[in-house]
């Protein structure tokens, strides 16, 4: 039986979290150390102490590791209302890259890997990032990966450039993806590696200049110069990257969704403001038909994605890998957002495309959703294989 009903304590929490983002984190927004590489760690550190304070701190963690544990629907209301501004994920230390690589490290990580990296995470005190993309190729295809390790029997020393890595300034944990070569010792093949970001080795070249401004820190250039490890810094198994790389990229796609949709419907508010108030040819322009259809296939839109998002988190929570649906949430989402921004500037016309609202960010950013995780193309190409096999 399906039941679209929303427990009275979740819906409690939704519109607690709605409400602290609004009162809250909202005014933020135009404060200067929201640059364009994104928010300042100064500014991250001080929205996280007011989520902390509020009880809103990493709500998704585990109980065990002193969250919430909520489940992927439970997520899907939640991170919906933390979006409301770009700037309540971060507040809630719900936002990509730490939310996909808590997740990550939840599942995989070893108790002193917990609780040397994971466990400060939880608690807002550093930052993460998941060092996979590369110029020469790998990233949608990361069968590309030309970073290279090399395990000696006692180390591994690591070499190769990265680039489009999220919130690589000022992270203090790395996951790096690397190709292990061939050795008498270990599996070889795609593997993954933590460590700090201060280790020798790891080179920040430069940040990114790039058209959204929503995650901290940024997206960086690295380079990795004989970065040696120890065994100890293998994350999971040796060989087993491109796994556990779904099993992070999965979820994470649709938390992508979850909290954008809260965003698109923050546009969606400002346009139907706007629309009731400005007038044009002796009436509101909302009662004009063309403006009032543009806000229609908003609202439709914007329905449609939620019931995507909630049935593919549905399936998650029975145990169900949903990778086949998790492409098609992510494919059809990001482009339907991306549309209901869209006609939102247009509805605001020529304040649409100023600073006066927050809609002309958020169509920015919103264009970038559709490359995060995975363009649609690729997305598309996934499901196509899976509907008439390899």
């Amino acid at each position: 039986m399906i039941d679209f009903s929303v427990p009275e304590d979740l819906a409690a929490l939704r519109d607690r979290v709605r409400a602290f983002v609004v009162e809250r984190i909202v005014p933020f927004e135009r404060d200067p150390r929201l640059t364009a590489h994104g928010p300042t760690d100064e500014l991250r550190a001080e929205l996280v102490e007011l989520a902390r304070a509020e009880k809103l701190l990493t709500v998704q963690a585990p109980v065990e590791y002193g969250g919430l544990g909520l489940s992927h629907v439970e997520q899907a209301l939640v991170y919906e209302a933390a979006g409301w501004s770009t700037l309540g994920p971060v507040a809630m230390n719900c936002a990509a890259p730490d939310e996909g690589n808590m997740y990550l490290l939840g599942k995989i990580a070893d108790p002193d890997q917990i609780e040397r990296h994971l466990m400060p995470m939880i608690r807002g005190e550093r930052r993460s990032v998941f060092a996979m993309t590369e110029p020469g190729g790998a990233g949608s295809d990361p069968g590309q990966l030309s970073t290279r390790a090399v395990f000696d029997g006692e180390n591994f020393v690591i070499d190769g450039q990265k680039w489009l890595i999220t919130g690589a300034d000022g992270a203090a944990t790395w996951i790096i993806m690397a190709d292990l070569a061939e050795n008498p010792h270990l599996p070889a093949g795609p593997t993954l590696f933590l460590t700090e970001a201060d280790t020798p080795g790891i080179v920040i070249e430069r940040v990114m200049n790039t058209m959204d401004r929503n995650y901290v820190g940024g997206h960086a250039v690295v380079r990795f110069e004989k970065l040696t490890l120890p065994p100890s810094a293998v994350l999971g198994r040796t060989g087993q990257a491109l796994r556990y790389a779904q099993l992070r990229l999965a979820p994470a796609r649709l938390t992508h969704c979850m909290r954008w949709l809260g965003a698109a419907e923050r546009a969606q508010s400002i346009a139907l403001d706007h629309a009731r108030t400005r007038t044009a040819f002796g009436k509101p322009i909302g009662q004009h038909e063309g403006v009032s259809f543009m806000l229609a296939d908003n609202e439709i839109a914007l329905h449609q994605c939620r019931l995507t998002i909630w049935h593919t988190c549905w399936l998650m929570d029975q145990g169900h890998q949903a990778r086949h649906e998790s492409s098609m949430a992510k494919a059809a989402v990001s482009e339907e957002l991306f549309k209901v921004t869209d006609r939102c500037v247009q509805v605001l016309g020529g304040i649409g495309i100023s600073d006066e609202t927050v809609v002309e960010m958020l169509f920015r950013d919103m264009r970038a959703f559709r490359l995060y995780d995975g363009p649609t193309e690729v997305h598309k190409y996934a499901i196509g294989r899976h509907l008439v096999g390899r």
